[in-house]
């Protein structure tokens, strides 16, 4: 399971701008930690490798492996614009703890930080920040949009039904503001998000509520000698001089050696051979386990029936049909002793998720199968979620939204507006129901509600059935709870990464080594490409340049950061355009 570290005894770069000492008894270790970290590897990334994009599992690995190393003496992170979210924080930060607890010193390093990045640095024993670099430690805010109006104003009715009282998923577009209920239910999720924030900053920086509160009215913005001053940051140090700084620390002349957290790819030694990268590409991937073996299967984007679409870096849409065939792929393989399902899916098809439910069952019957929830297990992400024997969640997963929600927009209203008449014909009793000009009649609303409350009933059963104990008057209707709260609330089972999950399957298993496989498992570059572009469209039934150009404006105006908050639950919403009953959940906290 663990990755060999790659080392370099000369960066070539570093070296010249004198940056790294060539010489020396003491060696600390430098992973640097940049951009996005998915769930799992970019389906080429076993043609292209993974260096360049480490998975959250190849890091927690590669700072356990430099934990346990005989050879080094401390670890270096250092943050390249990491956009890391809450719940990666507190994987990543539970390997630091490890590695300190095995006698490791450990600094993380940035040019500038941010709230994510402070959090990470409260595991560490120092907190390091480039001369003059800008930090940001305001509090957490989130945005909600409620479009009921803006639909009106363009001629669009949205007729939704929900069951659930705090399930809050049709909101956004049916009212012009928050029901007292959704706000009861977003109000103590912020107010635990934001707890757990400030637990962890007092905690690892040795704060208490004065300074803390005295830290966040400083640094809403404000540099590395205010974060300083402050109490965030320990030392403010300009790059090229950082070698010298660890010197210091340990008291003599000190060795850099890099570690890599991500594998090279069959591609990555031939390309400079067209013949023998030509060959590569036209190979497959090897899905063939070779020993004992704990399968990842990753549910991470909107939950739809059929085949997923994209993921090429996580994401996507996970599709029932693509994730049973998986399933059958890990049932079907004796070397695959169990199974963790890993979430991070703000839910979707209410069909999808009960078929993958299903499918997770029929494995558990034959091997063990946890689940392990990375940022969220809502809606249908629940559902599958309590088809595991024991769950994991971090402090600050968030879990619940047990709801269902079915709708659909009018158009007739925008139909007026260009002077479109738009003339329906139907045959059978049910024909109309999801005609385009028209809302539901008291008849059709009611049954639509028959069909969801007999959803709801099932979802139900299945949480139930799943979590002994629970109860549902407190936990269900669409309310919403972080990790630590739904431990209590007999939600989830272990607070813990998908790095603990795995140790402890294995320590169950009497594994004393294992391979890891994800799943589902990657794909020929033929199919990759051929997917690639069905996807490009964003929306299912939408044409493809012009929804993607939509998607790509939408993209740029908002920024990558909260572009990855509303991707997925956007995809899931637009489902109910084809009549769905839909098992899904706003995915709303974004990170400020």
């Amino acid at each position: 399971m663990k990755m060999l570290a790659k080392t370099l005894t000369a960066l070539v770069g570093m070296a010249a701008s004198g940056m790294i000492a060539l010489a020396g008894d003491v060696k600390v270790g430098w992973l640097e930690i940049g951009g996005e970290l998915h769930e799992r590897p970019s389906e080429l990334a076993w043609l292209m490798g993974s260096e360049e994009n480490p998975t959250l599992r190849q890091v927690v690995d590669t700072i356990e492996e430099a934990g346990g190393s005989d050879k080094l003496s401390g670890l270096v992170i250092r943050l390249k614009d990491a956009q890391l979210t809450p719940t990666q924080v507190q994987e990543i930060g539970k390997a630091i703890r490890h590695a300190r607890d095995a006698g490791k010193k450990v600094h993380v390093f940035g040019e500038g930080f941010d709230t994510s990045d402070f959090l990470l640095g409260s595991y560490a024993d120092e907190v390091i920040c480039q001369s003059g670099g800008a930090v940001s430690l305001p509090g957490m805010y989130m945005e909600e949009m409620f479009l009921a109006d803006t639909l009106a104003w363009a001629g669009l009715k949205a007729d939704f039904v929900q069951v659930g009282d705090y399930k809050g998923a049709s909101e956004q577009m049916a009212r012009n503001g928050p029901s007292k209920q959704w706000n009861q239910n977003i109000d103590q999720l912020l107010d635990s998000l934001y707890a757990n924030v400030r637990t962890e900053l007092k905690q690892g920086r040795r704060l208490d509520d004065a300074k803390l509160d005295a830290a966040m009215e400083a640094l809403w913005m404000a540099d590395a000698a205010d974060a300083v001053k402050a109490g965030l940051i320990d030392k403010e140090v300009d790059m090229p001089l950082i070698v010298k700084h660890l010197a210091n620390a340990y008291k003599g002349e000190i060795k850099i050696e890099r570690e890599s957290a991500g594998e090279a790819g069959e591609l990555s030694a031939d390309m400079a051979n067209p013949f023998a990268m030509m060959g590569a590409l036209s190979k497959s991937p090897s899905n063939k386990t070779k020993g004992p073996t704990i399968a990842v299967l990753h549910i991470d984007g909107a939950i739809v029936d059929g085949d997923s679409v994209g993921g090429f870096g996580g994401g996507g849409e996970v599709g029932s049909r693509t994730i049973r065939n998986a399933l059958e792929d890990i049932l079907a393989d004796g070397n695959i002793k169990g199974m963790i399902v890993r979430i991070d899916s703000p839910g979707g098809s209410a069909t999808a998720s009960e078929v993958i439910w299903q499918g997770v069952r029929r494995v558990a019957a034959a091997k063990p199968v946890w689940t392990s929830v990375g940022g969220m297990a809502a809606s249908g992400g629940y559902y599958i979620a309590v088809a595991g024997d024991k769950v994991y969640v971090n402090p600050s997963s968030i879990v619940g939204s047990i709801g269902v929600v079915g709708g659909k927009v009018s158009l007739q209203g925008l139909y007026e507006k260009f002077h479109v008449n738009v003339v329906g014909r139907g045959r059978g009793p049910k024909a109309a129901m999801f005609g385009s000009n028209t809302t539901w009649s008291a008849e059709d609303a009611a049954s639509v509600r028959q069909k969801m409350t007999s959803t709801y009933g099932l979802f139900t059963k299945r949480v139930a059935a799943g979590r002994k104990g629970i109860d549902l008057d407190k936990t269900a209707e669409g309310r919403l709870f972080t990790g630590d709260k739904a431990i209590d609330l007999h939600m989830a089972d272990v607070i813990g990464g998908l790095d603990d999950a795995l140790n402890d399957m294995a320590d169950k298993l009497n594994l004393d080594t294992f391979a890891v496989m994800d799943y589902p498992a990657p794909r020929p570059i033929g199919e990759v490409l051929q997917d690639m572009l069905k996807g490009l469209g964003g929306l299912p039934g939408l044409h493809a340049p012009i929804s993607g150009e939509v998607f790509n404006a939408v993209k740029e105006v908002v920024g990558e950061r909260v572009w990855r908050q509303l991707e997925s639950p956007m995809k899931a919403m637009m489902q109910m355009r084809e009549g769905k009953v839909m098992l899904v959940s706003p995915r709303v906290l974004i990170f400020k």
